[in-house]
């Protein structure tokens, strides 16, 4: 199990995470990449991608 994290200060919405993620795990609300209700597969394609490195991925 992977627990996604969101720093919302460092995010500015570009949705480049939200394209990338494969699990569907994030969506822009307000503005701002969130996590989802989805079960993340932890290949961390949105931490690759966030040109501002506002998403983390954590093995739980």
């Amino acid at each position: 199990m992977y627990l996604v994290t969101i720093d919302v200060d460092k995010c500015d919405g570009c949705s480049e995470c939200v394209d990338a993620c494969p699990a569907q795990v994030l969506e822009i609300v307000d503005g701002k990449a969130s996590v989802t209700e989805e079960e993340c597969l932890g290949c961390e394609s949105c931490v690759a991608v966030c040109p501002n490195e506002a998403v983390t991925v954590q093995e739980l």
